[in-house]
């Protein structure tokens, strides 16, 4: 029989001392849905973004009642081996409403998400089981570690209060991104809500506690945000190419026959060829046509 377990506030030094505000909660619906109310009704300010500096707000809970994926999929999570936590941020409107470059937003919450794992396993000495244990991303908003999901990300725009509701004169104002991240830190094989899913503890050896893997990561993450969203903010299309780049070398679908599902219920099958200018997927079909995919979930064949 599964025990259950009890949530619990987190606690989140590391990440307090970094932060500019941590709101902490045992249980919540979701994190990013509370990340928006809290924005929404005022409780939850960020200063406006300045050249060179960047607020970040972290919005955390032991337990997620209803967490949301991507496409309205479902984040199923467990209080003392998930992290769930909603970073919140303020960027320019025009650089998060711009379709030649808001795609990047994601992809850098994945490539923060990478770095922060990545960072916090050095420094705790831990290792992989094996060679190839390396975390890539699964575009456009998946850690994904042997072929298997490890974490999810959902990023949201919301406006607050404010600002206007979008009229050419509000053009320079500041909106906010909201980046939910979800991650299975100490699920054990048996907790597993999928066969799909995975656990870090279950590839790498020499972790820490998960309070402390939580932390370490989150402290992390509000640090890399604030860095590459600085930078992507001052040269957007600079950054852009080498992001790709960068993603490049950590894209798991790259490479391999892809199925994508759309919203509609369509379907379309290629190899993953990698990523176009704003961050869509290149998929070319067996007659060796490239298809540009935009919003879809693409599955390994």
């Amino acid at each position: 029989m599964m025990i259950a377990l009890k949530a619990a506030t987190p606690q989140l030094p590391r990440t307090t001392a970094v932060a500019d505000h941590v709101v902490a909660v045992d249980e919540t619906d979701s994190t990013n849905a509370l990340a928006v109310q809290m924005i929404g009704d005022g409780s939850l300010t960020l200063p406006d973004h300045q050249d060179g500096e960047l607020a970040v707000a972290v919005v955390a809970a032991d337990r997620q009642t209803a967490g949301r994926g991507r496409n309205g999929h479902k984040w199923v999570s467990q209080p003392g081996r998930c992290s769930t936590m909603s970073y919140a941020v303020r960027i320019p409107r025009a650089i998060a409403t711009d379709e030649s470059v808001n795609g990047w937003l994601q992809m850098i919450a994945g490539l923060v998400t990478l770095d922060a794992l990545n960072g916090m396993i050095e420094e705790y000495g831990a290792a992989p089981n094996q060679p190839d244990c390396s975390l890539e991303l699964k575009w456009p908003n998946d850690v994904f570690c042997h072929g298997l999901k490890l974490g999810g990300l959902l990023s949201e725009l919301v406006i607050p209060p404010s600002s206007g509701a979008g009229t050419d004169a509000d053009a320079d104002d500041d909106v906010v991104i909201v980046f939910g991240v979800g991650l299975n830190l100490a699920l054990g094989a048996c907790r597993l809500p999928t066969p799909q899913s995975t656990s870090l503890q279950l590839h790498v050896s020499g972790l820490p506690s998960f309070g402390e893997m939580r932390d370490a990561v989150a402290e992390r993450q509000v640090e890399g945000f604030r860095e590459r969203l600085v930078k992507f903010i001052a040269d957007p299309k600079g950054q852009a190419e080498s992001l790709r780049e960068e993603v490049k070398a950590v894209c798991w679908a790259r490479g391999r026959q892809v199925e994508a599902h759309f919203t509609d219920g369509t379907t379309l099958t290629g190899e993953a060829i990698g990523l176009n200018e704003d961050a869509s997927l290149i998929l070319r079909t067996q007659d060796g046509t490239d298809h540009t995919v935009r919003t879809a979930d693409v599955g390994v064949l």
